[in-house]
Formats: C-alpha cells, structure tokens, sequence
C-alpha cells in the first residue's frame, strides 16, 4: 500500500516531475526519486503473502486467477499511466513465475499469455513510441539516424570492443555518439572497455546472484519467504538480460537500466534492498 501510494505522487500538480515524455519521479528538491522502483519490492512481498496461505486453492480459478489478476492489474495501471511500460512488463513476468512457482495450474499459463499478448498488442495500437520501437528492432538500420540511432551506436560499441576490449576508460562512443551512455546504454560501454571477455564475466556474474537467490528460496523453511527469494532473483535477473539484450538488439529497446552498474541512486537503493 505505502508503495502504491507513492507512486500514485507522481501524479500530484507540484511533487511529480515531468522528463522525456514522462511522469514518473517525485521531485524532493534536493534529489528525484522514482518510486516505480520501490513498486517492485512492495508487489513481490505483498503477491507473496497473499500466495503464500493459498497454495492449494490455486487451482480453483475464483480463489487463484481471478484475484491473481486483480492484484497484478492495480500496479500495472499506475505504472502504464506513468507512463513506465518496461517496469510494469517486469512485474507481471515476475509475478506470473511466483504464481506457477506457488503451485497454479498450468491451465492458467494459456489465459495469462494470451491476456499479455492482447494486452501488448493495444498498448502499441496506443502508444506510438513502442509501435516505433518495435518497428526498429525489426528493421535497425532503417531509421539510423533517428528511432535506430541508439541501437546503432551501441552494436558499434560492442562490436568495436573485440575480444578483451579498448581498456578501462577508453571508449569512444561515450562521448557524444551513444545516449544515456551512464544510464540505460551503460552494458554498450562496458562492453566496449571490457570486450567479449568483460560482457561475459559480467553476465556471469548477474547469474551467480541469481542462481543463489533461487538456492536460498529452495532452502527456505516456509513458502512465503521462498517466494520473496524466487521474486527478488528474478526481478534482477531479468532487468539485467532485458537491458543488455535491447543493447544487443535481441529485444526492442526498453529504458530499463541495469542493475548495480546504471546511474540512478533509487535503482541502486532497490536491488540493494532486495538483495539484503
């Protein structure tokens, strides 16, 4: 509730801040916060306690999908008026792996990827910015210079690093030529400095925090605490594989940062939070 009510804040005349086309940080006057991100350490504790208790009603649909929807359509509303469609796809993938992992039927999985598909296919009828996005990750070199400019810059990045990289400091594209390159495009850069070698240490990395989030959630004495473990991991996990995969041009760019690397003090916060 606390972390739904502060990022319904950001809608307030005068505390919400305005910035590249969107709504989504509280202006405290010394600093921005983004409550989005705090969003996501409140769903996964409050979906958690809820599944917990419920395991084996699950099956039944009014007692498992029905309320399982309306906890998940809540948050996701905020966060698409924002609007912050990224961060609201995280949090109903996440969600849906807590709800399988919690015992739901896998009669569920069809509805839910089908309401997801429906659900994503109105959202770019809607928004034109994710139309344009998946338009370039369809076709990169298309507009290069415009919508594809920013995945452009950043296969020159990665490609440009080789092997073991241009050394630590040393990459080009960040000055001038790659955006956001402290922010989202951050994987673009290190990939550049650290080469194939760095990517891949890195990546290991992101996988080993998530392999041992999942043990501790195996070994967890009670269901609840198992969940908070199961979301947590994930959630990191695949922030982490979305952001370098839009980088790599697997997926379409998103704006997700990266965990632990990425500027941005409230994204460092959260994942620490969770991490603890």
């Amino acid at each position: 509730i606390a972390t739904l009510l502060a990022t319904l804040l950001v809608f307030v005349p005068g505390v919400g801040l305005h910035a590249n086309g969107a709504t989504r940080w509280i202006n405290l006057g010394f600093t921005t916060v983004q409550p989005a991100e705090f969003l996501k350490i409140g769903f996964i504790l409050a979906l958690a306690w809820w599944l917990a208790p419920r395991a084996r009603q699950l099956p039944n649909y009014r007692q498992g999908l029905l309320p399982f929807i309306g906890i998940l359509a809540l948050p996701t509303a905020l966060l698409l008026a924002q609007p912050n469609t990224s961060t609201a796809m995280l949090i109903i993938v996440t969600g849906a792996v807590m709800y399988f992992a919690a015992g739901a039927p896998w009669r569920d999985f069809g509805i839910l990827s089908l309401c997801a598909l429906i659900g994503f296919g109105a959202i770019v009828l809607i928004r034109p910015y994710v139309l344009e996005r998946v338009q370039t990750f369809l076709d990169p070199s298309a507009n290069s210079l415009s919508s594809g400019y920013q995945i452009q810059q950043s296969l020159i990045a990665i490609g440009s690093g080789g092997f073991l990289g241009r050394g630590f400091g040393q990459s080009v594209e960040k000055f001038n030529y790659l955006p956001e390159p402290d922010g989202d495009s951050v994987f673009a850069v290190f990939a550049e400095e650290t080469g194939f070698l760095g990517a891949m240490i890195l990546l290991a990395l992101f996988v080993a925090l998530a392999a041992r989030g999942i043990v501790i959630a195996g070994n967890s004495r009670e269901l609840f605490g198992g969940l908070v473990a199961l979301g947590f991991s994930f959630i990191i996990i695949l922030q982490a594989f979305v952001n370098m995969g839009a980088m790599l041009g697997i997926i379409p760019l998103t704006g997700l940062p990266l965990p632990f690397v990425s500027h941005g003090g409230t994204a460092l916060m959260a994942v620490l939070l969770m991490c603890g």
